[in-house]
């Protein structure tokens, strides 16, 4: 039987995102450890006016939310993250930033076969390490261990032609209906968002090999 598809449509910005990702890989490798898998990333822009020296999130969560105390708004991603063994502390990263560039360099990361790999560094680096990811030098940094020159991801993310047809994805991706993230797609046929826990994308997954088996010759 062929590989599985999973499509991933993430902003690496989002916490939710970074949690649902780590979901995924713990479920795949946990209760379906011989499964084969293809994931791909599609990119979802949350803030296409955010500046490029970023923006202190707190402000954010007190113009759009009234959220004068940041740690109320990341009481429950600390919990959903802490329950499925991911030591997230949204404190770390005190800015949002731009995310055309990362997003690029993730879309040209499929071909090389490091892209979730990638995806997953570069959200590592934003959440974990509090580390600035619209600069083109971290970018450069992570990916050379994903199939990457250092050159290269500076002359690509300088390229308009790349930049313009990572916005063509992203508009693909609300024509695809995607409305909140992460969202994933299961096989084509199996679609669940936002904080799914284990056991709900578990079932995603196992209602999808059930289907494809199926249909399967």
């Amino acid at each position: 039987m062929t590989a599985l598809k999973i499509d991933v449509y993430t902003e690496i910005s989002c916490p939710w995102c970074i949690i649902g990702q780590h979901r995924l890989d713990k479920v795949l490798a946990e209760r379906f450890p011989g499964l084969a898998v293809d994931i791909e990333h599609h990119p979802v822009i949350l803030m296409p006016d955010c500046p490029p020296e970023g923006a202190r999130i707190a402000d954010l969560l007190k113009s759009r939310h009234g959220v004068a105390d940041p740690s109320a708004a990341w009481a429950r991603p600390h919990a959903e993250a802490r329950a499925s063994g991911l030591d997230l502390d949204l404190g770390r990263q005190p800015f949002a930033y731009p995310t055309l560039d990362t997003h690029t360099l993730i879309r040209l990361a499929r071909p090389r076969g490091t892209q979730h790999a990638l995806a997953n560094a570069i959200s590592k680096a934003y959440f974990m390490d509090g580390l600035n990811i619209s600069d083109t030098q971290v970018l450069a940094a992570i990916a050379a261990g994903h199939g990457f020159e250092r050159d290269e991801v500076i002359t690509r993310l300088a390229d308009g032609h790349e930049r313009a047809e990572t916005q063509r994805h992203v508009a693909r991706s609300f024509e695809a209906g995607v409305k909140s993230v992460p969202h994933f797609v299961f096989d084509g046929r199996i679609a669940i968002n936002g904080g799914r826990s284990e056991g709900e994308l578990s079932g995603a997954i196992a209602s999808a090999q059930k289907a494809k088996s199926a249909t399967s010759p």
